[in-house]
């Protein structure tokens, strides 16, 4: 890099230091030291020049960047020139003493610069020090705390200078007044001294070695005199502990008649600051550096303050030290400092006054005690020498204090001892003895270690001291050897020392192999001179019992036999090969291990045999006796430690089996039956396994020992007096009892195998039997243990071919009793693992069990074991988890040995059929289980077959089937089993197929490849893995089996472990899809079981595959299928809709199915034929498939048959064919399936169509009475049902079909006009297909021609309804212009037209109404066809014998909308006729008729004004009467059509102010005063046309009765009125009263 780059540089980082953020400040600074240490010379300048050029810039970011420069400094001084020194310097000190102030960050940085730079240029800066110095002037405190720096840092630069500098300084520290200032100058003369007095001691590496102390006397005794006379009794604590602090050093430099001199007043002002601050560290300090000052002088003045300094020291020494607090442990470090210059000067009074203290009982104070102790014996060892026997006597009390500290100080004070000689005094082997006690102090009863980042030694547990100490001093402390050889070995055997034995052992290893350095004589332990030891034998059995633990204790194990091994010179000389080479193999035995692997049996059979093959190397009977002797002395010894003593019994067995004399075997075994502590479980084994182990040799003396027990005195007695306590006499009789049949079970199993076999029945088992009946847990274990051992000895023999058990059905039948008996529910002691032990060694002996027995057995042990509860983990306890994994392996072992006996696929099928309630469990850790077993048994089939014919294996469906579900359970240890059961069954069918068992076939083995997909949580994956599984079972299952498999997994949808039902759903489908090309003729049976599951499965995945399932099978075969579901029970339709979750692994077009839910919390039973039905519109070309079948099957059958009730008058009831509703439901379902779109767009015509008249020909049709009941049961508010009503459910069908096909305007159009809800019903359905056609002509216009094409047929139908229907959609399709737009117009025409002679007086009134709507629909249309519509209106008019005709009604309606579209000379012909054929309609009884008819009137005469023919107008005038008297009609409707009739009437009649008064009077929405009408018309009718009043008047006579009061009111207008007045109604009577007084007026 470039000069001006690296200047660059260096300004972009100096710029970037006034970052407001600490973190970039930080980073800017370690840049900057970095590129200093790169080229510090740039660098120091370029931050010189900012620093110069940026005279304002902040204070904090100044320190920064001189901070900066002091790191670089600080490592590359030496690199900088003159020049540049100097120019730092005038900075750092411009910097520095810029301010008066105080900023000590900042002045700090600065004056670092200046002791970085005086590191290497001292006199430059010192002169610019100087400089700053004027006198009589304060300096600047920055400039002392450099000066003071610099002494410390450079004292060889400084120390010349200092005589100028305290010249320049002392004359003003009078002048200091402020304590800050003091302070500094305190700190300064305090690192002055200490720069003085480093330089005086290396004067020879000094600069100037004439420099004497006497330089720097004279001034600082004047300083000193300010300090401790002035300033020391200041009131500010800061200052004091300054003063303090500068006194010690300085007080080495004090001449020393000053320093005697000053002594009495320095010393006892010292002290009494201890009192003053808390914080003693200072004073202490400055204390020693005193003391030491005083006594290089030879002070006499010293011995006057000893007693005061000796109790002050003490008192701080007795201070509780907390390691978080370094200035407190500094502070005891410094005051043993100065415990150490007065032990130095004054022995005796110290040792005066410290021992007497030990005997105290205060904590603290022997606690501190002891420490100035060990001090004083380690830093005074010449001067305490002859002390030694003083300082030993006087532990005598802390050796008994039970605190845990005093222990602590008072081990550290015998390590301190053991270095300096003090052991070997008298009383050494108490602190020995104390020593060893700490080692065995139980670890539970230390304190809780210090953590990670303690510091502190004293916090160790006084055992790792006292192990650290004995170690210490046996290894590293010479002169220790020979005073703790061989005095260690007597505390191996005492019990109390046990907790010692591995540090015992370790240092006795140690000094043993020292002495055998030595020489052999050195090494030799002479026992007879050293008359405590213990003796060879006791050693030996010690060292080897300790050793079955070899954990315990820190590693007690190797330890014991490293040492045992050692010592083989001193145990016998025989042993030393042989132990040379086994021990080590031990030892590396242990180290392979730790104490959770070592295998416990295996390592007691290691020392056993260690034990064994010694005894026969020494073989020596009267020493293997005295070994026997000893180590059943040692059994007292180890009451709490019941492991190691049943380790103990067993060396005992051991060594009685070595020895030769019978008496001493006999007479021990007698001793251990009288002494043994049955109450101990261990302690019963133990004695058994001794038994065991000495039968090996001794078998007939083991038995007989055991048989005269039995019959001794002593069992007896021991019996009968504990039937004195009879509260616990029955569990103290169990427990010897327990004992004695363990120890016949141990000498069965140990005892020679062809000797055994002769004593089972006669004197083993007829000892045990006869305890069966016992209650207590202890001996029904005891119990089956013991007959355990025998029968496992019985077969292990060679010839247990040839023996004949006897008592082999008893001893199972009783295993299976201690096995039921036992809790089922948890697993507490191992009476069912070593009972089923017992019954596998007994199937295989002779004679062979029964069946039933054999049954017993399997069901017994499976309820036993798999209703346990889960697995313990190793969190709830190692031995609880032990028991069960071999309680499970019993079982294992037992199941093999039971299929071993039936090698056949029956005897396989029934271990299965056990498991198989299990296998199918809802608790997880039994399916586990029972999968396991069932793998087990599997493998061992196939491993174990032999086939001699081929042979089908008839249960291979079943056996699958049961287990390939589980490869999707839960737990995934399952999932893994079953894959390898179905892998065995795969295996196993090659086999009866006639492969050999070496063959592998490639798709099978698959299997194991997908195991690592099963291990996946994920369900994708799972399930994905599954349908690989599945595949792989469809490719290897013989045909015959196909079905059974199929029917055995419809089962697993029940399963109650929801992933197990799934796996099986899958596999189901997969199979369907790989081999259902097979299964025609099973379709019926297939769909009727997966109904019939459906309706017991609760599971929500299940649904969905189910309908995947009838999928597969109706893209196979879609007839089969159809007629399969349409045999379903109705009604199908008893769930609302819900959407299922998408589910990945369900497969299948359209992916996923949807599914319905119950409301009641599942699906209703027929719910899930509706969603099988919806399963088969997931294709189109399927779903195409479907629609058509079921339309044919719709279409086949009548749509109901009609039954006369027996009541005569009764009409026929219509009741619904079941096919036809069957069908009808079904097509809902399909199409209400989003993926039937494409396929109800393909059949849109048919669909429409049928349904159409499906629901023309369901109006007021019945259900069956069956479906009816159902119906009633159904009705509940819980259930969200759609009607099964044949009509209702044609509608529900056929707006369906709409929905699917994209009409949803057109649905929702009827829904908006009501128009489903009129279709339904008798009286509203010929409106609802009318809504329906506007609908369809709306919003379906495309759709129309096909579906017009489809409907021509439908004119003939049978079925009037249908007729009726069809004609009443036509007739609507001409109101709307999509007739003409698609033309379509004359189609309909002509259809209607071939309608009009129906016989069906309904289809003829539509006909005529959708003539009529052409008008609305087509009016430019109406003049082309006018002739024929009037034809068809006219002919209308005429139809039928009734009077009130609703085809008359509709053609009088029709004519008033088509009479002025029509041309004029085709309505002119047939005008009269309808005036003349109307005009009886004007009074008829019903209002529809009388408005139609007075309205057509009106129209007629719109249509005639201007060219009325006489004709007609004589009809009109005919017609005035009845049209102004029912202007008064009761019926507003008709009354209004009078209105409009009048005012179409009046320019007809020639009289402008008869027709203006009409126009007046009669407008729409205008209120009528009728009697005010009535004059005016009369006034114009009397004057225009007089000839017309008679007319009138008997026209008005008619209505004189009208059944309408109002009528009748209005009718005496012009005669008879007098008459009228005695009419019975008082309406009348006013009207003709009125009516004759305008009369009056108007003559």
């Amino acid at each position: 890099m470039t000069e001006s780059s690296m200047k660059k540089l260096a300004s972009t980082l100096l710029d970037a230091i006034t970052d407001k953020d600490p973190l970039v400040q930080e980073q800017v600074c370690s840049a900057l030291c970095s590129l200093g240490e790169a080229r510090p010379v740039e660098t120091l300048r370029a931050c010189e020049e900012y620093l110069r050029q940026h005279d304002k810039l902040a204070h904090p970011y100044r320190a920064a960047v001189l901070r900066a420069m002091e790191r670089v400094l600080s490592s590359r001084a030496s690199e900088l020139d003159k020049d540049t020194a100097s120019t730092i310097i005038l900075l750092a000190s411009s910097e520095m003493t810029k301010t008066k102030d105080l900023v000590w960050d900042w002045q700090q940085a600065a004056s670092g610069v200046l002791v970085a730079v005086g590191r290497q240029f001292i006199s430059k800066v010192m002169e610019e020090l100087l400089r700053r110095l004027h006198p009589g002037t304060l300096p600047h405190c920055a400039v002392l705390h450099t000066l003071a720096s610099l002494s410390v840092a450079n004292a060889f630069g400084v120390v010349p200078f200092l005589p100028s500098v305290l010249s320049s300084l002392l004359p003003v520290l009078g002048v200091a007044k402020q304590d800050t200032v003091r302070v500094a100058f305190c700190s300064a003369l305090q690192r002055f001294s200490e720069g003085a007095l480093e330089y005086l001691a290396n004067l020879d590496r000094a600069p100037d070695p004439t420099v004497r102390k006497d330089a720097f006397a004279t001034d600082i005794f004047s300083a000193y005199d300010v300090l401790f006379h002035q300033w020391l009794q200041s009131r500010e604590a800061k200052l004091r502990l300054a003063v303090v602090e500068a006194l010690g050093p300085m007080s080495h430099l004090l001449p020393s008649e000053r320093l005697e001199e000053q002594l009495p007043k320095l010393l006892p002002g010292i002290l009494a600051l201890y009192k003053k601050h808390a914080e003693t560290f200072y004073l202490s300090k400055s204390l020693g550096q005193i003391l030491e000052a005083a006594v290089s002088v030879g002070s006499r003045t010293l011995e006057t303050q000893l007693d005061a300094l000796l109790a002050a020291l003490h008192s701080q020494i007795c201070v509780p030290v907390e390691s978080s607090s370094p200035l407190v442990m500094s502070n005891q470090k410094e005051v043993l400092r100065c415990f150490t210059v007065l032990a130095c000067s004054s022995p005796d009074r110290l040792l005066a006054f410290l021992l007497p203290r030990l005997d105290t009982s205060n904590e603290r104070t022997r606690v501190g005690t002891l420490q100035v102790v060990r001090h004083v014996i380690n830093s005074a060892a010449a001067q305490m020498e002859d002390k030694k026997p003083f300082i030993l006597s006087s532990m005598r009390l802390p050796l008994l204090d039970t605190n845990s500290k005093v222990k602590r100080a008072v081990v550290q004070v015998i390590s301190a001892m053991a270095h300096h000689g003090y052991l070997e005094q008298p009383g050494g082997e108490a602190m020995i003895e104390y020593i060893v006690q700490q080692c065995a102090l139980p670890p539970e009863q230390e304190p809780e270690k210090p953590g990670p980042g303690s510091k502190d030694p004293k916090a160790d547990s006084v055992r790792a001291i006292s192990v650290r100490t004995l170690y210490l001093v046996s290894t590293t402390v010479d002169r220790m050897s020979h005073v703790l050889w061989p005095y260690l070995l007597q505390f191996l055997t005492p019990v109390r020392f046990t907790g010692a034995l591995t540090p015992l052992c370790r240092s006795l290893v140690h000094l043993a192999q020292k002495r055998q350095e030595a020489g052999a004589d050195a090494f030799l332990i002479q026992y007879d001179a050293h008359a405590s030891l213990p003796s060879p034998y006791a050693v030996t059995g010690r060292l080897l019992v300790v050793s079955s633990s070899p954990y315990l204790g820190d590693g007690r194990g190797a330890a014991a036999l490293r040492l045992l091994s050692v010592l083989h010179p001193n145990i016998h000389p025989l042993l030393g090969q042989h132990w040379e080479t086994t021990v080590p193999l031990l030892l590396g035995y242990l180290d392979e291990h730790t104490e959770e692997t070592l295998p416990q049996e295996e390592w007691e059979e290691k020392l056993l045999m260690f034990l064994r093959d010694t005894l026969a190397i020494i073989s020596d009977n009267a020493w293997i006796c005295q070994l026997s002797l000893e180590l059943c002395r040692q059994l007292p010894c180890y009451d709490e430690a019941p492991q190691e003593k049943n380790f103990l019994y067993k060396c005992i067995g051991t060594t009685l089996g070595a020895a030769s004399s019978k008496e001493v075997v006999r007479k021990h075994l007698q001793e251990l039956l009288e002494t043994a502590r049955y109450q101990e479980e261990a302690e019963r084994e133990g004695l058994a396994c001794c038994f065991g182990i000495c039968a090996i040799s001794h078998l007939e003396d083991t038995l007989a020992q055991l048989e005269d027990f039995v019959r001794s005195e002593v069992f007896r007695k021991s019996i009968g007096i504990l039937n004195i306590f009879k509260d616990r006499s029955e569990n103290e009789v169990e427990k010897v009892k327990s004992a004695l049949i363990l120890c016949y079970g141990h000498v069965a199993a140990r005892a020679p195998r062809e000797l055994v076999l002769a004593k089972v029945e006669s004197d083993i088992l007829r000892n045990i039997c006869q305890h069966f009946s016992t209650k207590d847990p202890a001996l029904k274990l005891c119990l089956v243990q013991s007959v355990c051992m025998v029968s496992r000895a019985i077969c292990s023999s060679t010839q247990a071919g040839s023996f004949h058990f006897t008592r082999k059905a008893e001893l199972v039948a009783q295993m299976m009793e201690f096995i039921r008996a036992e809790p089922p529910d948890s697993l507490r002691t191992p009476i069912r693992k070593k009972a089923m032990l017992t019954c596998t060694y007994l199937v295989s002996v002779e004679p062979a069990l029964d069946e039933q027995a054999r049954a017993d057995v399997i069901h017994g042990c499976l309820h036993s074991i798999m209703a346990l509860l889960p697995e313990p983990k190793e969190e709830d306890g190692g031995c609880q988890k032990s028991l069960y994994l071999e309680t499970l392996h019993a079982l294992e072992d037992l199941l093999t040995s039971l299929l071993q006996r039936n090698m056949t696929p029956q005897g396989l099928q029934i271990m299965i059929e056990h498991l198989s309630p299990w296998i199918k469990s809802p608790r997880g850790h039994e399916r586990a289980r029972a999968l396991g077993l069932s793998a087990l048994l599997l493998r061992y089939f196939l491993e174990h077959l032999r086939v001699s014919a081929l042979v089908p294996f008839h249960n291979l469906g079943l056996l699958i089937g049961l287990f390939s579900p589980r490869c999707a359970d839960l737990w995934p240890a399952t999932r893994q089993e079953a894959v390898d059961c179905v892998y065995s069954l795969l295996y196993l069918q090659l086999g009866y197929e006639g492969f050999s068992r070496d063959y592998r076939d490639d798709v099978a083995e698959r299997l194991l490849s997908l195991k690592d997909g099963l291990v996946h949580p994920d369900p994708a994956i799972l399930f994905h893995t599954c349908h690989s599984v599945g595949q792989i079972i469809a490719k290897r299952l013989p045909p015959d089996q196909l079905i059974s498999l199929l029917l055995t997994m419809f089962e697993a949808l029940g399963d109650p472990e929801k992933n197990c039902s799934r796996a099986a759903t899958v596999m189901i489908n997969c199979l369907l899809q790989e081999r259902g090309g097979v299964l025609q003729e099973k379709v019926p049976e297939i769909v009727s079981v997966l109904r019939s599951k459906l309706q017991e499965a609760q599971g929500e995945h299940v649904l969905p595959a189910a309908q995947h399932s009838v999928y597969l099978l109706a893209t196979q075969h879609c007839a089969a299928v159809v007629s399969s579901l349409l045999g379903s029970p109705l009604p199908l339709d008893r769930c609302i809709q819900a959407a299922m979750p998408t589910s990945s692994w369900q497969g299948g077009p359209a992916g996923t199915f949807c599914s319905e839910v119950h409301l009641s919390g599942g699906p209703a039973p027929s719910c899930h034929t509706c969603m099988l039905w919806r399963a088969l519109a997931v294709e189109p070309r399927l779903a195409a498939q479907v629609l058509g079948l079921l339309l044919e099957k719709m279409s086949r059958d009548v749509p109901f048959k009609e039954s006369r009730a027996f009541l005569l008058g009764r009409t026929p009831d219509r009741v619904a064919t079941l096919l036809p509703l069957s069908a009808t439901c079904a097509l809902f379902e399909v199409m209400s399936t989003p993926a039937a779109g494409p396929a109800v767009l393909e059949l849109y015509p048919q669909l429409f169509v049928v349904l159409l008249l499906r629901v023309s020909c369901t109006v007021g049709v019945q259900l069956p009475r069956n479906l009816q009941a159902q119906e009633r049961r159904g009705a509940s508010p819980a259930l969200a049902t759609r009607n099964l009503e044949p009509c209702s459910s044609a509608v529900d069908t056929l707006r369906s079909m709409l929905l699917r096909s994209g009409s949803e305007d057109v649905v929702q159009r009827m829904d908006l006009e009501g128009g489903w809800e009129l279709l339904r019903t008798s009286a509203g359905h010929e409106e609802g297909a009318t809504r329906l056609a506007r609908a369809m002509a709306e919003h379906a216009g495309p759709r129309l021609p096909l579906v017009l094409k489809t409907l021509a047929c439908t004119h003939s139908s049978a079925y009037e309804n249908q007729r009726v229907t069809t004609t009443a959609f036509l007739a609507e399709l001409l109101n709307s212009n999509v007739a003409n737009d698609l033309m379509l117009l004359d189609s309909l025409l002509e259809s209607l037209a071939a309608r009009q002679k129906d016989t069906c007086a309904s289809v003829r009134r539509l006909v005529l109404r959708g003539l009529a709507n052409l008008a609305s629909g087509c009016p430019d249309k109406v003049r082309t066809h006018g002739p024929q519509l009037l034809t068809a209106m006219i002919g209308g008019l005429d139809d039928g014998d009734n009077p009130h005709s609703p085809v008359a009604l509709e053609a009088m309606l029709g004519l008033a909308r088509l009479v002025h579209l029509v041309e004029s000379w085709d309505l002119r012909s047939g005008l009269l006729h309808v005036a003349i054929r109307i005009r009886p309609f004007f009074d008829s009884e019903k209002m529809e008729f009388r408005t139609a008819s007075i309205r057509l009137f009106g129209h007629l005469n719109k249509v005639c004004h201007g060219d009325c023919e006489d004709v007609f107008l004589d009809q009109v005038v005919g017609g005035l009467a009845p049209l102004l008297l029912h202007l008064q009609d009761p019926q507003a409707t008709v009354a209004s059509a009078c209105r409009f009739a009048l005012r179409m009437c009046g320019p007809n009649l020639a009289c402008e102010e008869l027709s203006a008064a009409f126009q007046k009077h009669l407008q729409e929405g205008r209120a009528l005063h009728f009697g005010e009408f009535l004059n005016t018309t009369c006034k114009h009718l009397m004057h225009h046309f007089p000839d017309l009043l008679g007319r009138l008047l008997t026209t008005c006579l008619f209505y004189f009765k009208s059944s309408w009061e109002n009528v009748r009111a209005a009718a005496p207008l012009f005669t008879a009125l007098q008459i009228l007045l005695k009419d019975p109604a008082p309406e009348v009577r006013t009207r003709a009263a009125e009516a004759l007084g305008r009369l009056v007026k108007l003559a």
